[in-house]
């Protein structure tokens, strides 16, 4: 959805800027996508941008947000690490995009078959990899505690895991970033989970979290 100034962009609301998202993902669905002229886009945005949402997802090649929500240059932030966890970084990119940059949407996104997720599951250690997969370890405890008789390793458990640290990621920014959290309660930003689905290119909204603008 292309907000061509600040005043358009003034006139979303997080509500709204779920729509734009859910819209453009059944466009892609369906194949019918709506931002396909991309030196247009070039030209429109070349004086500055006007980013409805930001949406933390992970560097899976199949899961760019720009392409399963049928979105152009200009319209999302798009913050991407292996198995979209929370990191201080991340936290910062957050409160640039809806503090400085006016963005009302915040979009923490899962997928299926992750492969990040798997090696957690897996107990892999490489490098600086191992610490960022440690993670997901709260996540893994979590299922492991609610599903005693599954394998950790197994696809479903993966997917489970993934599912789990979409919620427990949308817990973390608000305990850690005080900017995102005030901006929350006074409702000028929304918080929203979502999972996509490989296999089929749909995105299920798993969680949503808004609060009536003060």
């Amino acid at each position: 959805m292309r907000l061509h100034n600040i005043e358009d962009q003034k006139l979303v609301t997080p509500k709204l800027a779920l729509d734009f998202l859910v819209e453009g993902n059944k466009r892609f669905v369906e194949n019918l996508k709506a931002h396909s002229n991309l030196l247009e886009q070039v030209n429109s945005t070349k004086e500055g941008q006007f980013p409805f949402a930001i949406i933390l997802s992970c560097i899976d090649s199949r899961t760019s947000a720009e392409l399963i929500f049928d979105q152009g240059l200009g319209d999302i932030f798009s913050a991407r690490i292996a198995g979209n966890v929370l990191n201080e970084d991340i936290i910062g990119s957050m409160e640039f995009a809806c503090k400085l940059a006016g963005s009302k949407l915040i979009m923490v996104l899962g997928h299926s078959h992750c492969g990040a997720i798997t090696g957690a599951c897996k107990g892999a250690k490489l490098g600086h990899l191992t610490n960022l997969l440690a993670k997901v370890e709260p996540s893994i405890e979590y299922v492991k505690e609610n599903n005693k008789n599954l394998d950790i390793e197994s696809k479903e458990a993966v997917d489970l895991v993934a599912y789990h640290n979409v919620d427990h990621t949308i817990d973390h920014i608000l305990s850690k970033s005080t900017v995102l959290s005030e901006m929350y309660q006074a409702g000028e930003i929304g918080i929203v989970g979502a999972f996509y689905k490989v296999e089929t290119g749909e995105v299920n909204i798993v969680k949503e979290m808004f609060v009536e603008k003060k």
